[in-house]
């Protein structure tokens, strides 16, 4: 019985079982996710969402990320219920699709995961420690990406975002570790999180991509309270003729990747993106921001380039080909968007997927002369690039691993970097500072709220 074994398990596990890499990486995917809510904080798709549901928002018992940092006053709140919270801080965190990601199924785990768990703990009448908090992110994380590879890649590939239809299992075992569930309640809060079935993939491109992170969040921590206070569900949820896996996806081997848990740790193969953008256009970011240096040392012009050609990994083409994208979110899926920025900055941040750079003429000109045919011989984090000049001259790049990627992963001093940068720009570099200070020591604290107050 997976679901109940799933239950098991989580109930089980305590912070001494967790190895040393296992418990350095969820503090790397709790630091990554939230210098990505701050820097979410206060972009449009968040604000929209806060406007639009403050309304309705019950008692103010936790944070909403960013707010309370912001400058200047907008009238909106600063702290919601948690449930309110958890979908806000969920879809703040994912708006820039800046957050980690588990390679083997590009599920982005922390996103669900943490936003509910944070909201939750502020909730909660009694403190929460670091330790407490990180040992319910992992067997979140662990639960989300193990239900996940069970029904890799056919889910996938018939049209589920598979962040949200496996976040909301994960944040319902976080949550429920919290909340100190009994295994059978902690069975139920599984049930109850999997059949809230949430996420299409129709959706990319849209302010609903990240909402979906957002009301998993929500969902799985509705799952857990639920539970704890006695409501049911099949407590084979998971794996029943009828059940998540069977539903969900035409082949899956979940009775595999449930026994795997404990022996083989999701978490520790988290990885974290240098660009905010989906992952399988990084190969050729990198590429291209490697030819905008070479470009420069050897005196040469990028507006002298007369064609890009790219060979990418088919997955590129069917997640990210939009030619011609109108806006910072369609750009995020537009592997000509993020070949361009590359290589005419020499960078590619959130700046560089603001709506007015994706329309301005030194973009669109570069991105016009891109071609990109895909390669089943390349890897999903590989790419080749050829540019020609209009003297007859060609500079080529080939990424092997790009940055990012689990052979290329980014280190604590370049996540650092990369949360001062989002953070900065959305708070001040005061609160970025003090907010990565508080993260990087999150092991340590005794009570959450130390942190959340630096936030």
């Amino acid at each position: 019985m997976a679901t109940q074994r799933l239950a098991s398990w989580a109930t089980s596990l305590q912070y001494a079982d967790l190895p040393p890499q296992v418990k350095q990486a969820a503090i790397r995917s709790l630091y990554n996710w939230t210098g990505c809510a701050l820097g979410g904080s206060n972009h449009q798709t968040t604000t929209k969402a806060l406007k639009a549901l403050s309304p309705f928002f019950g008692k103010p018992t936790s944070s909403i990320l960013g707010r309370a940092s912001r400058t200047g006053n907008d009238d909106l709140p600063t702290r919601a219920d948690a449930s309110h919270a958890a979908l806000i801080n969920g879809i703040a965190s994912h708006v820039h699709d800046y957050d980690d990601t588990h390679l083997e199924t590009i599920i982005h785990p922390t996103g669900p995961v943490a936003s509910a768990l944070l909201a939750q703990a502020e909730a909660s009448t009694t403190k929460v420690s670091g330790e407490e908090f990180l040992l319910a992110l992992v067997a979140g994380i662990e639960a989300e990406c193990k239900v996940g590879l069970a029904v890799w890649p056919k889910h996938y590939d018939v049209g589920w975002h598979i962040t949200s239809t496996t976040g909301s299992i994960g944040a319902a075992v976080a949550v429920g570790k919290l909340l100190n569930l009994s295994e059978e309640q902690m069975a139920h809060a599984i049930g109850i999180a999997a059949t809230q079935v949430t996420g299409l993939r129709e959706m990319f491109g849209s302010d609903t991509k990240c909402f979906h992170v957002g009301r998993s969040a929500q969902n799985g921590l509705m799952a857990a309270v639920l539970a704890s206070n006695g409501y049911t569900s099949s407590l084979q949820a998971l794996e029943a003729k009828r059940g998540w896996a069977n539903v969900v996806s035409e082949k899956q081997n979940l009775t595999e990747q449930i026994d795997s848990l404990g022996k083989v740790w999701e978490t520790e193969k988290n990885s974290f993106k240098p660009f905010p953008c989906g992952i399988v256009v990084h190969p050729i970011i990198d590429g291209c921001i490697q030819l905008h240096h070479d470009i420069k040392e050897k005196g040469l012009s990028v507006s002298d380039i007369t064609k890009i050609h790219t060979r990418v990994h088919p997955l590129v083409l069917e997640l990210t080909g939009k030619k011609t994208p109108k806006d910072g979110l369609q750009a995020k899926f537009s592997v000509y968007h993020g070949g361009a920025v590359g290589l005419a900055f020499g960078k590619a941040g959130p700046a560089q997927y603001e709506d007015e750079v994706v329309t301005s003429q030194p973009v669109t000109s570069i991105r016009d002369k891109i071609d990109a045919v895909a390669d089943e011989k390349l890897g999903a984090d590989e790419a080749e690039i050829v540019a020609e000049f209009a003297d007859g001259q060609k500079l080529s790049k080939h990424i092997e691993h790009a940055i990012g990627s689990l052979e290329a992963p980014m280190t604590d001093k370049q996540l650092e970097q990369k949360f001062l940068d989002q953070v900065g720009q959305a708070l001040g570099q005061e609160v970025a500072s003090q907010a990565s200070k508080s993260c990087w020591a999150i092991a340590e604290t005794r009570s959450l709220g130390d942190v959340v107050n630096n936030l």
